[in-house]
């Protein structure tokens, strides 16, 4: 199977409006959680993943600060408005979505988890240390989480050992090998200063991760975002990747 992988599209319509058509065929889609925050379009964004074949999606920290599961005021100023700014703008039928979504998936010898399989929602994935310690808490052979809106691979050779990070370049093929915790990157809001659209391919019977980036209307989204009095950090960011 060929399946699309997203995380983070964080309301950004366009983003992922650009990605679907880029992806080229694919069989499945997984998502692997935040699908509003920050952007201007989360109802276009949730009613397009919710429609899209062989849906797979998790819950990410920023839907579940939407639906009041977390509480706002753990979140800095900023996303924090964005916050408020969605629950108001979300219809009913999104919200009923989002509300239906699992923190954590195992299908098909996979783990999906937004932050970490050891705290699916919260935990951020950014040094070996934590990423080891990840490693003890799912058994499949790969393990895919979104939260920090950064590509990388994490590889367990030996548990005796610490994980090895390696940052992939965009627009290529790796063969993964068990044992593996991957980020695809953010469509919507990416931060390691490539500020295209990140998404990945998984032909599972290959083990083979097609890691892509492609650029989009940025200008477009922070036109929106002003009109909608969304924070100016936020609108900023995009253009810059950060």
């Amino acid at each position: 199977m060929r399946i699309l992988i997203i995380s983070d599209i964080h309301a950004n319509f366009t983003a992922l409006k650009t990605v679907l058509e880029m992806a080229g065929k694919f069989d499945a889609v997984w998502c692997l959680g935040d699908l509003v925050g920050y952007g201007p379009d989360p109802n276009a964004c949730v009613e397009t993943i919710r429609n899209l074949p062989g849906l797979a999606c998790i819950l990410g920290n920023h839907d579940a600060a939407t639906l009041n599961h977390i509480d706002t005021n753990n979140f800095n100023p900023e996303a924090r408005t964005a916050i408020l700014w969605t629950q108001k703008e979300l219809s009913e039928p999104n919200r009923a979505f989002l509300r239906s979504l699992p923190e954590k998936l195992e299908l098909d010898g996979v783990t999906l988890a937004h932050g970490s399989p050891r705290h699916p929602v919260w935990e951020y994935l950014l040094d070996n240390r934590t990423a080891r310690q990840s490693f003890d808490h799912f058994q499949t052979d790969y393990c895919l989480v979104g939260h920090t809106h950064l590509p990388v691979l994490y590889t367990l050779e030996d548990k005796n050992y610490p994980a090895r990070l390696m940052v992939p370049e965009p627009n290529t093929d790796l063969i993964l090998n068990p044992r593996a915790i991957i980020n695809p990157g953010s469509v919507g809001q990416p931060r390691d200063r490539d500020p295209r659209a990140a998404f990945a391919i998984f032909d599972t019977q290959n083990a083979i991760w097609e890691y892509r980036r492609v650029a989009y209307d940025i200008n477009d989204v922070q036109q929106r975002m002003a009109a909608a009095g969304l924070p100016d950090r936020h609108i900023a960011r995009l253009a810059a990747g950060w």
